[in-house]
């Protein structure tokens, strides 16, 4: 059983942790990693820093933007991550990005290296459904990596289904209109006959739901719909600043875990 399966099949309430590489110093990529599994986090998310995130709000931007001027780009990350499976030996971990700096550094290239680190899928956004599958899921499966698509209130049940049938690891609930972190509140009635609708789907991949999660009763909330959650800006506003990031993200992962 990969990591990402044993993580669902040992507990409910997942949760996933998003940061950005190199926020908010260069050299923070796997201190951040161990201080949040160590803290409770199931699942690491790590963003690769791009010019232009397409779903992300201001919080992950701006993280994206000190990221990148801090030096990090795919050749240091992945020289990092060579210690990754040192520091959080079974914990899944995913990559986070856009197409463009992917196919840049190559696509096989870029899955060869992910694989060798120890990473065990990939969320790209902007990958179209229709390539993924034509050009590049025999690619993943010969790497063993998994891929992770999003849902919104917006997709139809035909392309739900057709992502739940492509996918092996997780769906990611996208929980209402807009880009990440963002503060305008969803319709309350409108989400829960969203998230129902897809509960009643009986896909046959978990799911996790993220954008605008903040806080403990945020998490609680989307658990009562999915599997867990996922959580992003939050813990980059908690990083902003910070004299010591990973006891900072710790602080902040204890805080979505209290009792």
């Amino acid at each position: 059983m990969n990591r990402i399966a044993q993580a669902f099949a040992s507990k409910q309430n997942l949760l996933n942790t998003y940061f950005t590489a190199g926020y908010p110093s260069l050299h923070d990529t796997i201190p951040l990693a161990k201080a949040l599994v160590e803290a409770g986090a199931d699942i690491l998310e790590i963003g690769m820093p791009f010019s232009d995130p397409l779903a992300d709000g201001p919080v992950i931007q701006g993280s994206s933007t000190v990221a990148l001027a801090n030096g990090m780009n795919l050749p240091v990350l992945f020289e990092q991550l060579k210690e990754l499976r040192t520091a959080v030996p079974t914990t899944p971990v995913l990559l986070m990005g856009y197409l463009n700096p992917v196919m840049q550094f190559g696509i096989e290239n870029f899955l060869k290296r992910a694989a060798e680190v120890g990473v065990d899928g990939l969320i790209l956004p902007d990958l179209p459904l229709d390539e993924y599958e034509e050009q590049y899921h025999a690619l993943f499966q010969q790497y063993g990596l998994k891929a992770v698509f999003l849902i919104t209130p917006q997709t139809s049940e035909e392309r739900i289904r057709r992502l739940d049938a492509l996918s092996d690891a997780f769906l990611y609930l996208v929980s209402g209109p807009g880009t990440t972190g963002g503060t305008t509140l969803p319709d309350a009635e409108a989400q829960q006959q969203y998230f129902e609708r897809i509960a009643g789907m009986n896909l046959k991949n978990p799911r996790l739901i993220g954008f605008g999660i903040a806080d403990k009763a945020g998490f609680d909330r989307a658990c009562q719909y999915a599997n867990g959650a996922i959580i992003g800006s939050a813990l980059i506003r908690a990083l902003d600043g910070a004299d010591d990031a990973p006891a900072a993200a710790a602080r902040f992962v204890r805080g979505i875990r209290q009792a």
